[in-house]
């Protein structure tokens, strides 16, 4: 199964933080993991400097991409019903949450809104 992983756990992996790092190894090495665009920028913003920057977008090339066609317009009508806005969930987990969803995808994340929103059946571990 793809399993989708938020910008959280991809930054503890680049940290090389244990149990992230040995684990998304794992996944990495049997083709599971899978990214979103919306993920892609939120780790690219995180960059300290350019050469993080250039080494992060060579990097994340070769993680195979989700794409879903109007992800963003998808995810907001998603968040409107489920007012996400008085979750204090905003766009960019919307369309993270809404990417699992439509792949039947499993989401590895530890944004605690995320997790306290997502049916248990998406999240991976």
């Amino acid at each position: 199964m793809d399993v989708i992983l938020d910008s959280s756990v991809w930054f503890e992996y680049f940290k090389r933080n244990a149990p992230y790092y040995n684990e998304v190894q794992i996944l990495l090495s049997t083709l599971s993991v899978k990214i979103i665009d919306p993920v892609v920028g939120e780790i690219l913003q995180g960059a300290l400097n350019k050469s993080e920057l250039s080494f992060l977008k060579t990097y994340l090339q070769y993680v195979p991409k989700i794409e879903i066609k109007g992800l963003f317009e998808i995810a907001g009508e998603y968040s409107f019903s489920n007012k996400f806005i008085s979750k204090d969930i905003g766009i960019i987990d919307a369309c993270i949450i809404v990417a699992t969803i439509e792949t039947n995808s499993l989401l590895w994340t530890l944004d605690k809104k995320i997790i306290n929103f997502i049916e248990p059946k998406f999240l991976y571990k």
